[in-house]
């Protein structure tokens, strides 16, 4: 089982208004110069909100939603230093109540 860390926030706000894009190729070049695993994802409604125990944190986020998650906590926590209105938090995966830590909804537009 592993921990999983994330800011959590609308989709509208973290594609729209946040240059996300910039930091993700800048985090992605030096993984690769220093042959590092890539340890972070930008889910689009991610399926862990759909386990019992995030209901509340769910609840919370205006929908549609969108998470950034990582292994390196210290990833998130400079992330949640730039970033307002995101909810920040973990889980222990895979569970019984989340299978795949990295998974999406399916949406029908």
């Amino acid at each position: 089982m592993q921990t999983y860390y994330y800011l959590l926030a609308s989709q509208k706000f973290l594609i729209e208004e946040e240059p996300l894009q910039e930091v993700f190729d800048e985090r992605h070049r030096y993984y690769k110069e220093n042959q590092k695993e890539v340890d972070f994802w930008f889910i689009k409604q991610p399926a862990f909100l759909d386990a019992p125990e995030m209901a509340q944190i769910k609840a919370q986020c205006p929908q549609p939603c969108a998470a950034i998650v990582s292994t390196n906590q210290q990833f998130i926590q400079w992330f949640k230093l730039r970033l307002e209105h995101v909810l920040m938090g973990s889980f222990s995966a895979p569970s019984a109540t989340i299978a795949d830590p990295l998974a999406s909804v399916a949406t029908v537009a």
